[in-house]
């Protein structure tokens, strides 16, 4: 049809020319509106030939059968093969299931035996952060999604101030020019003057056309990327020299049959205005400077730093369901299958960046950020905690597990604390009031490394169900996912957290564990005399020659008595 249209004429051959052109500039810089497309070639490129060839070989097939009961009987045959791949690729979702188990088949996988201790805690939930930041600033803006990361060695929320995606005008022509950094262990959260950083970013996560971030990094990509990229969460952060960089994480897909997600490095983009020569490189190569994750650790700010997408790490820790087997998951078997609990009411899900300590656990693993995961049994009613997971959030090539359930160790899981809490407080409505984002506390207290579950107590908007709230001063609560105990502790003293801890359960741990008196440089007279008419077994003869010594001790003081 070109072929015939060419030969017309001279003016036919410029039409077919320009509009050859035309349609070449369109292709490369519409790029990143048809990218989404190219992905989804990318991840279902298996299924999609395997439906090609079936399709083509039953139409030729049905073609070169002059029976009609024959072509019925080869309709009829398509119909229900699709129809298989439809129920059981889509439905039950064994497309995901094989995309699930090329992730665990993968996985550099650490089991270890010891819980690293956890560090800097924070004390606000992310939802909290969000609904402060927002009512920091005015109509025509928004806040970015929170994330947590290092910033100067401190931990620390960081958020974009952009403009309102309500404001069509203004996504067009302003620039993000405003970053909240607040920190994150502290209970007095403050959203003005030093925590509001003056900062411009011709390019924003709710800037429209070729200012978008997501727009800008896919311009960046190469045709190969094209195909196997794709960007996630945004990252507000200081790079080596100081400044404040955007850091996209970016997922790379990989494998044939049955492609599954990875950590695909970074793309880094500069603050600055924007002009005549920065609107020509976005709309023509893109914006972003590419880091691959073997480069990740030749840059300081991005090592031990929260760079990970929480999509690739969420499928990393589910597909543990396959450490019984590939068949484990079925619905017949199940015997060690796990799952991520799903919190209710719109409120954060896991993972929950946390901050661990590494040191003396016989690991490798640095100390710094982690996302971590409290997998528990598979079905609804089962709330026991069965692997704690915990991925670096740097993207490093590893995975480190514990099992709790083959240790027996019987604690409980994340989705049991939310009523736990309610039932320690009664009298609180909890109607207009929930307990949220239950993150890991790992300690040190009274002889051992004890695992509890730091919670905090949110309002609840009436009006938006995601709208979560609380005061300067929150509600905290710790849970012992042994003893299933609930402490309650002040949120402005967090050096004396694991005194009031012991000062609750001390009594049931002696009772349990035979363990001794801990924190004596504070007890006072009174308190010693209580606790010899304490009803719970009293301090445990550790040494096995207690009774000798003092016999021994008797006969001493009875010969200095003889001989004063």
């Amino acid at each position: 049809m070109i072929k015939n249209y060419w030969n017309k004429g001279r003016k036919q051959k410029r039409i077919v020319i320009i509009s050859g052109l035309v349609l070449l500039i369109l292709l490369f810089v519409l790029r990143d509106d048809y990218q989404p497309f190219l992905l989804f070639l990318r991840k279902y490129l298996f299924i999609i030939l395997v439906s090609v060839l079936v399709l083509f070989l039953g139409l030729r097939k049905f073609r070169n059968t002059p029976s009609t009961g024959r072509r019925l009987g080869i309709l009829g045959l398509l119909i229900a093969l699709f129809g298989f791949l439809y129920v059981f690729g889509w439905h039950y979702e064994l497309y995901d299931y094989m995309k699930t188990y090329n992730v665990y088949k993968h996985l550099n996988k650490k089991e270890i035996h010891e819980l690293p201790l956890t560090q800097n805690e924070r004390i606000q939930p992310l939802r909290n952060i969000f609904s402060m930041a927002n009512e920091s600033v005015g109509e025509t803006k928004d806040v970015s999604l929170p994330h947590l990361v290092r910033v100067d060695n401190e931990n620390k929320w960081t958020m974009a101030i952009q403009p309102s995606e309500k404001y069509i005008m203004q996504r067009i022509s302003d620039n993000t020019e405003e970053v909240f950094s607040v920190s994150s262990t502290t209970p007095f959260p403050r959203f003005s003057n030093e925590n509001r950083i003056p900062v411009t970013f011709s390019i924003g996560e709710s800037l429209k056309f070729s200012r978008n971030t997501y727009n800008a990094v896919v311009q960046r990509f190469n045709p190969w990327m094209l195909f196997n990229y794709e960007p996630s969460d945004t990252f507000y952060m200081k790079d080596d020299t100081g400044e404040w960089v955007q850091v996209v994480s970016l997922i790379k897909w990989k494998g044939f049959f049955f492609p599954y997600p990875t950590f695909g490095g970074v793309m880094i983009i500069e603050n600055g205005e924007h002009d005549i020569n920065d609107y020509l490189e976005r709309i023509t190569i893109g914006k972003g400077a590419f880091v691959s994750p073997d480069e990740i650790k030749s840059y300081d700010f991005l090592s031990k730093q929260n760079i990970l997408s929480e999509k690739v790490s969420r499928l990393q820790a589910e597909s543990l369901k396959f450490l019984g087997g590939f068949t484990n998951p079925l619905p017949w078997n199940r015997e060690t299958a796990v799952k991520i609990p799903e919190m209710p009411k719109d409120q954060n899900q896991q993972p929950y960046v946390t901050d661990f300590d590494f040191a003396g656990t016989n690991t490798n693993a640095y100390s710094g950020l982690y996302h971590w995961f409290g997998l528990e049994p598979f079905g609804l009613e089962r709330t026991s905690l069965s692997y704690s997971v915990i991925i670096p959030a740097d993207g490093s090539d590893n995975l480190y597990y514990y099992d709790h359930a083959s240790k027996k160790e019987g604690y409980a899981g994340v989705s049991a604390m939310p009523l736990k809490v309610k039932e320690s407080r009664k009298e609180i409505d909890w109607t207009a009031n929930t307990p949220v984002e239950f993150r890991p506390y790992v300690k040190d207290i009274a002889g051992r490394k004890r695992l509890f579950f730091l919670g905090t107590v949110s309002a609840i908007s009436e009006t938006n169900a995601q709208q979560f709230d609380g005061s300067a001063t929150p509600d905290l609560v710790l849970i012992d996912s042994e003893y299933r105990d609930v402490i309650w502790i002040d949120v402005k003293h967090p050096s004396q957290w694991d005194k009031t801890v012991y000062d609750q359960l001390n009594e049931a741990w002696r009772g349990e564990e035979g363990i001794g008196y801990y924190y004596q440089e504070e007890l006072k007279d009174e308190d010693i005399r209580q606790q010899a008419m304490d009803s719970m077994i009293a301090i445990p003869r550790v040494n096995k020659n207690t009774d000798e010594i003092e016999r021994l001790q008797r006969q001493i003081d009875s010969l200095k008595s003889v001989g004063n």
